[in-house]
């Protein structure tokens, strides 16, 4: 298992189309993917879970992952969260 806390530096935040595509990139691994905020935890390849967090930019996030991928899973959303538009 792995995690790691990531600033959001996406403008719009966790707005519908930056979730859909935050929930692409998760569906494409094996491993059991969480984000928490807060109190919070949520599928991190569920869309309705992914907005329920409401998430800002400049907020941060913990990403868990856990499978035989998490280490790449890491790598991979946090390039998304961090690629500055």
């Amino acid at each position: 298992m792995v995690s790691k806390e990531i600033t959001v530096k996406i403008s719009s935040g966790f707005e519908s189309r930056p979730v859909a595509m935050f929930v692409q990139v998760a569906s494409q691994f094996k491993s059991n993917i969480y984000v928490s905020m807060q109190e919070k935890k949520v599928n991190a390849k569920s869309i309705m879970g992914m907005m329920s967090l409401g998430v800002l930019e400049g907020e941060s996030i913990t990403v868990t992952a856990d499978g035989q991928d998490e280490e790449q899973v890491i790598i991979e959303l946090e390039k998304y969260l961090t690629e500055t538009e």
